[in-house]
């Protein structure tokens, strides 16, 4: 069975991370309230702290000890149906309870949507990532928004972890559409204010939009989690599947000691498929580690890691941060080319779609701190000691061409920790060690 793994940010201790962790109950409950029956029933069910795996720097803050000030709060988060664990994990990131959201389709497909408590004059943050079905999970955020914008919401900001038809972001044949451009439009359309969105396939997307765009990178989560492991930089070589990935790659290699980069050179004959040509640079010997953004079918990948193991490769890792995962990509991933297949939970993995090989990181956190930063007001905020000084978590570098040094660690007391954006145009003044008061 797979496992699942969260990224620490003292490399030190990482390696605790590398397998599923249960931290003490607190008979505390992390809410998932969507897709609520008409008996009231929630669809997914609400867990209990001790029936989840997150990591320990997932702590509590302030909310629990004073339900005041979390009523207070002009903050919301409400969750889709595409990906409930991951929006559970981000309330339970940030202290709050996800709000509650009825979603339901008719006999006829169409989807519904109410929200059961207000949101007048409140910034609405709506997790939805638009994975497959895709076409089903898009309408489905669309109805979100304009729900929330309905219900006099100050500001509706679309938390698309993976952006569907971001790959249509181009015309490469005559009498095509760029779908990119108008599943933007239809975004922007519906009432949202902002969008925050990872690890995009292409940065042009972002210009599609009218409205602000947040883009965030999964690539920290990685390169934090593969730091722990006991890989010699003089071994690793980072590998760019294609050329359009090069960029990618060679910002992931400057997060590991400036590791070398190759490039596996292919020409794609139809959708879905693709054939490898040929490498170039050195792989003998070394460890490679395979970077893309996601992984559909696994076609590029898979040719790929078959072309690095003939050119001498020792092992092959594979690192992406949407699993998409369309047949055949599992027989593909688990056929024995990888030495391990590194994700994170953007997308939901179905238990039928795990193998040994399959290493699943959360990016929940990164979400959460950059969600705090939107809203623009850090007193909603503020951390407290319920499992110490927040342990080891990470502050992640969000910056899009990333900066050169690896995510600061916070260990112990937040007092002098390096200080970094966490979202393209973050407002210097809004920074983590304001969320602790004095």
């Amino acid at each position: 069975m797979a496992s699942l793994a969260f990224s620490s940010g003292n490399l030190a201790t990482a390696s605790k991370f590398r397998s599923a962790i249960t931290i003490p109950a607190r008979n505390a409950l992390i809410s998932c309230r969507v897709n609520l029956a008409e008996n009231g029933k929630p669809g997914v069910p609400t867990l209990t702290r001790n029936q989840e795996t997150f990591p320990k720097y997932f702590t509590p803050y302030e909310f629990e000890r004073d339900p005041k000030k979390k009523d207070e709060t002009k903050l919301r988060v409400f969750s889709g149906t595409a990906n409930p664990r991951l929006s559970q994990e981000v309330a339970c990131y940030m202290g709050l309870d996800l709000g509650d959201i009825k979603i339901k389709r008719f006999a006829d497909g169409e989807v519904y949507v109410q929200l059961l408590e207000s949101v007048r004059g409140c910034d609405v943050f709506l997790v939805q990532p638009t994975c497959p079905p895709a076409n089903e999970n898009l309408m489905e955020l669309l109805v979100m928004i304009d729900a929330c914008r309905r219900a006099s919401a100050k500001t509706v900001t679309a938390v698309i972890p993976y952006f569907g038809y971001a790959r249509a972001d181009r015309k490469t044949q005559g009498r095509e559409s760029i779908a990119a451009k108008l599943v933007a439009n239809l975004i922007t359309e519906a009432g949202a204010d902002r969008v925050l969105a990872c690890d995009l396939h292409s940065g042009q997307s972002i210009g599609y939009f009218d409205i602000p765009v947040d883009h965030v990178h999964g690539q920290p989560v990685m390169v934090d989690y593969l730091a722990s492991k006991t890989l010699s930089a003089e071994d690793l070589v980072v590998v760019s599947p294609d050329v359009g990935g090069v960029a990618r790659a060679r910002a992931f290699a400057n997060k590991l000691s400036d590791a070398p980069l190759a490039i596996v050179d292919k020409r794609r004959h139809g959708h879905n498929m693709a054939e490898v040509m040929n490498l170039i640079g050195d792989v003998r010997g070394k460890v490679a580690v395979m970077v893309d953004d996601m992984i559909d079918t696994a076609g590029t990948i898979s040719k790929g890691a078959a072309l690095l193991h003939h050119e001498g490769a020792r092992e092959v890792y594979a690192c992406c941060t949407h699993a998409v995962f369309s047949p055949p990509a599992i027989e593909r991933l688990s056929s024995g080319l990888f030495q391990e297949v590194i994700i994170t939970n953007t997308l939901p993995v179905s238990e039928q779609n795990c193998f040994p090989q399959l290493t699943i990181l959360s990016v929940a956190n990164l979400l959460g701190e950059a969600i705090w930063h939107l809203a623009g007001d850090l007193d909603y905020f503020t951390t407290t000691d319920l499992v110490g000084d927040l342990y080891d978590a990470p502050q992640y570098d969000l910056v899009e061409d990333f900066d050169d040094a690896l995510s600061p660690y916070l260990v112990g007391d937040l007092d002098g920790a390096p200080q970094y954006d966490l979202v393209e145009d973050f407002n210097e003044t809004l920074n983590p060690r304001s969320r602790r008061r004095p």
